[in-house]
């Protein structure tokens, strides 16, 4: 599934393409994918252009220049694509944003979702969600008051989208690594030690930095020719590496299961808090 970092290069490639461009058409092929009448969703959309692209957490909120908003979760499976109808995708597709001669296609929606909400009824979606890792508010003081209290495992609390949002099973799995703990770490050890919770909030920052400026890990392409979305699944230590050698210390990467998640650990050089 998209996490914070593919989500935030999608943000990034697709605001140099579709801001403030006419829509010129749109195409419903799933009801399900939406959530209003079709028709009403195609009026709204036609004539309208997107002015900006917002990232929150998993999602993408497109922002519409008559002040409502597209708020796009791609969920298992999902991705999009930039181009023309030469170029479309040999994939089903649930719903297409035309903009004169290219199209935003949007695919493998079969559990994700594209909705057409007003201003206050995104906040609300956004509601339940925790605070944003790389928000420049983001400190060390701040991440510890969002451990403080909590019990359960490292992989658990940083996949916790109420707790932190945007961290899924591949970056929670890579910031223990950096921070050289377990994924099965307890929660509350971490918290009650200053040493460890600095050590966790640096490694948090850096791995999704680094992972956000290399496309992140899942290769789906916006585009043709696009080389840089998911150029860093080459650079994942432990992600789906089971079996490897540890590229810090040479140990094997092993997988376990945590609360039915999986999650992958050098049991070398990663230690349990």
């Amino acid at each position: 599934m998209p996490e914070l970092p593919e989500m935030e290069n999608y943000r990034t490639l697709l605001s140099e393409k579709i801001l403030d461009l006419l829509i010129t058409g749109v195409v419903i092929n799933r009801d399900k994918t939406i959530n209003t009448e079709p028709d009403l969703f195609i009026n709204e959309l036609t004539g309208n252009r997107i002015i900006f692209v917002e990232r929150r957490a998993k999602h993408l909120i497109f922002h519409l220049a008559n002040g409502k908003r597209l708020v796009l979760h791609l969920m298992l499976g999902g991705m999009i694509f930039w181009g023309t109808e030469e170029e479309r995708p040999d994939r089903s597709t649930q719903v297409e944003i035309q903009f004169g001669d290219h199209i935003l296609f949007f695919i493998g929606l079969r559990l994700g979702y594209l909705h057409l909400l007003t201003s206050k009824e995104t906040e609300e979606a956004m509601s339940d969600l925790g605070p944003e890792p790389l928000d420049r508010r983001m400190n060390v003081e701040r991440f510890a008051s969002l451990l403080k209290g909590r019990r359960g495992t490292l992989k658990t609390t940083l996949v916790n989208q109420h707790i932190i949002a945007g961290i899924g099973n591949c970056y929670s799995d890579e910031i223990a690594f950096a921070a050289g703990l377990r994924p099965s770490s307890k929660t509350q050890n971490i918290a009650n030690s200053p040493e460890l919770t600095e050590r966790l909030f640096h490694s948090m920052q850096s791995v999704l930095r680094e992972a956000a400026s290399e496309g992140g890990y899942m290769e789906m392409p916006l585009m043709q020719g696009d080389t840089k979305t998911g150029s860093f699944d080459e650079q994942c230590r432990v992600y789906d590496r089971e079996g490897e050698t540890c590229p810090r210390c040479g140990g094997t990467i092993e997988r376990v299961e945590i609360t039915g998640k999986k999650a992958f650990f050098c049991p070398k050089c990663q230690h349990e808090a």
